[in-house]
């Protein structure tokens, strides 16, 4: 049964995931230009840059710079990035971040080896530490993000269990500390997810703690990109990470020379929302004019679909 949401709220990484995983540097003028373009469209949430060893991400290492160029917009939060203690007192020192407290866990051991060079386990020791940590600098942890929730190139098949597992640890770690329970966000770090994986996981969360909220972050690499948030919004799922025009990869998911896709298209998914009658406060049309930029910037054509087609505004205005 449907019980899509009234809203949805999208939080951008185009501009952190999408030039990180590129193989070159670009110029931070033309990074900030697309940050505020976004911003103008109506984002309410702009991950601009994380703050990372940049001997392993050379490509944000100006993201203090970065965060000091931008003109920031009320109501917007832009926010960063980071996987460790150091990033994290890195981003406090740097102007204009918007803190949003947030932890990594992981469903697949072998990932959180590539992607943050501890064991699984070791992980979910930390988050004790991290919430110690947020407490410390008064900054609300909102959300724990469950990496491989779907399926991982290194281990394969990732049962639901193992998902369950570590969302477990999250609800009795919160309760015991006396805290406001966070936003589980399953993320689908290697493009594994289908509509029918979308809905059992979500069940899965839901019926184990019907008051948890859930969000997805998602990769489009076989193409089920949509049809996985839409299933999505059809169990009423209100947040959702995505990336102007696609951008973006996961760089520490390679396996056989094959690197993650973009996450899900924000115009094309803002787009399908609108088509729903779901509300989501940005401007599609000028969200496309920010994919185009960030086309531009790449240099090369990007994965989405609105940007190149247009929306459906000006037909439906004139009857074409």
């Amino acid at each position: 049964m449907s019980d899509l949401p009234e809203s949805v709220i999208f939080h951008e990484h185009g501009p952190r995931e999408g030039f990180q995983i590129e193989n070159r540097q670009f110029p931070l003028a033309r990074r900030v230009a697309l940050i505020e373009a976004i911003a103008a469209a109506g984002v309410s949430r702009i991950q601009a840059a994380s703050f990372v060893n940049p001997k392993v991400v050379p490509n944000m290492a100006d993201s203090a710079e970065l965060f000091a160029a931008i003109t920031k917009r009320p109501g917007i939060r832009y926010t960063a990035l980071a996987l460790n203690p150091w990033g994290f007192e890195q981003a406090l020192a740097a102007p204009q971040v918007d803190h949003l407290g947030s932890v990594v866990l992981y469903a697949s051991n072998g990932f959180c080896l590539s992607n943050n060079n501890c064991t699984k386990q070791e992980a979910r020791a930390r988050l004790a530490q991290w919430t110690e940590l947020y407490d410390k600098h008064n900054v609300p942890l909102e959300q724990v993000y469950v990496l491989c929730a779907f399926g991982c190139n290194f281990e394969g098949e990732v049962p639901v269990a193992d998902v369950m597992a570590e969302v477990d640890h999250t609800v009795e770690l919160f309760r015991q500390q006396g805290r406001a329970l966070p936003r589980i966000d399953l993320d689908d770090s290697m493009g594994w997810a289908s509509p029918d994986s979308i809905r059992r996981r979500i069940g899965a969360v839901r019926e184990a703690y019907p008051e948890l909220e859930v969000g997805l972050h998602l990769h489009d690499n076989r193409g089920l990109g949509s049809a996985c948030v839409l299933a999505a919004l059809e169990m009423g799922v209100r947040h959702f990470d995505s990336s102007i025009g696609g951008l973006g990869g996961c760089p520490f998911s390679i396996v056989k020379d094959r690197a993650a896709a973009g996450n899900i298209c924000t115009e094309d998914m803002v787009h399908l929302c609108h088509e729903l009658g779901i509300e989501t406060d940005i401007d599609l049309d000028a969200l496309i004019e920010a994919a185009l930029l960030a086309e531009d910037i790449v240099g090369r054509p990007l994965m989405g679909r609105v940007m190149h087609s247009g929306s459906l505004a000006e037909y439906r205005g004139t009857g074409g």
